[in-house]
């Protein structure tokens, strides 16, 4: 039996190598990339539903973005706090900016993509900007540097949005090298020629784009994917481009509380049961293969069964990953991370695990 055991652990280590060097070795050797800057007009947007805060302090970052022709558009989903007041008086400060009202519609109450969707309309550039109301770009080049990655035929651009570091928090680590392994799959998977998501705190792409998959319609019912769902079924290998210049960077504050990330967490693993059938096998089975390893590896050892042959795989195995994650957050300036790796890994892993079984017996909470 143990040899049987072994044989398998050996596969699935086969398997997760395969990932690391093959699949995401795309993106963590890839060159470093070059910012020309490009003469097309953007739509800069952003949607928020009370955020008066972050809007107060954010907006002005992007309205002060050194890039000959943009707008912004500014969308109010129906804020019960003070968000419509503040960004009415951004557009009485700022000449570019365009104000979208949204007010309770009865079908389609408290769904952000019915929100986007009129400002998406209301837009008046061929090639439209995301980010989310509680990001910032980390220079004034953040529309340039995104920009620069669209081509006669690539027509969308998935951008990394990253979290603010937080000194001494472990909890804060945790999120960083989740969001960076997010990035690692998504970036290498495009590389690779199968886009599968992006997300909604850096994203781009032209506005025919929307139009010829008829906008979020296929996936309306679903309250979360205004970024990765959309992006799920609009790009392929031939439109899709990545941006990873530290000028096109975005930045927001993380979750300070497990309890919270938890709940933003169900909500987006939640929404990955929707993607297309290749995209949930290949996430699975990463996914399932980081399990078996630590769990096979548990079972060897514990019966020090061909120890020196398990523990050379298992060595192997964490060579590769943490060659292929140190170079990746080399890039996505998350340097730090690497030297957190083993522990963070084996957390997230666990957790994944409990927002899966959680998820099926309740339901995630969605946009505000």
């Amino acid at each position: 039996m143990l040899i049987l055991i072994l044989y398998f652990f050996i596969f699935i280590v086969f398997l997760q190598v395969l990932y690391y060097l093959v699949v995401f070795g795309k993106f963590a050797f890839a060159k470093a990339q070059q910012t020309t800057a490009k003469k097309i007009s953007i739509s800069v947007i952003v949607c928020a539903k009370n955020e008066e805060e972050n809007v107060a302090k954010f907006i002005p970052i992007l309205a002060e973005q050194d890039y000959p022709d943009f707008e912004i558009v500014l969308i109010d989903d129906a804020s019960s706090d003070n968000t419509l007041e503040v960004f009415e008086a951004f557009e009485k400060q700022y000449s570019n900016i365009r104000l979208v009202k949204v007010e309770n519609n009865e079908a389609f109450w408290g769904n952000k993509k019915y929100a986007l969707t009129l400002g998406i309309k209301a837009s008046k550039k061929d090639y439209l900007l995301f980010t989310d109301a509680d990001c910032y770009p980390t220079s004034k080049d953040w529309i340039t540097a995104m920009s620069s990655q669209f081509t006669m035929q690539k027509t969308i651009v998935l951008g990394y949005g990253g979290y603010e570091r937080i000194a001494n928090s472990f909890l804060n680590k945790l999120i960083r090298y989740e969001t960076l392994l997010t990035a690692i799959q998504y970036f290498s998977w495009a590389k690779v020629g199968r886009p599968y998501m992006g997300v909604g705190r850096n994203l781009a792409y032209k506005r025919e784009e929307f139009f010829n998959v008829n906008g979020f319609i296929n996936h309306i019912q679903v309250r979360s994917g205004d970024d990765d769902l959309f992006i799920n079924e609009a790009a392929t290998a031939k439109n899709t481009a990545i941006s990873f210049t530290p000028e096109s960077f975005t930045y927001s504050k993380p979750k300070t509380t497990y309890k919270d990330w938890l709940i933003q967490k169900r909500r987006h693993i939640a929404t990955a049961g929707h993607y297309k059938t290749f995209d949930q096998f290949q996430l699975g089975t990463f996914y399932c293969t980081q399990l078996l390893f630590f769990v096979l590896s548990i079972i060897l050892l514990s019966f020090q069964f061909e120890w020196i042959i398990v523990l050379s795989i298992i060595f192997v195995r964490y060579l590769c990953a943490w060659i292929v994650v140190g170079c990746s957050a080399g890039k996505l300036k998350e340097k730090d991370l690497k030297y957190w790796f083993p522990i963070v890994e084996l957390i997230l892993i666990f957790t994944q695990i409990n927002i899966f079984i959680t998820n099926l017996f309740s339901k995630p909470v969605n946009w505000k």
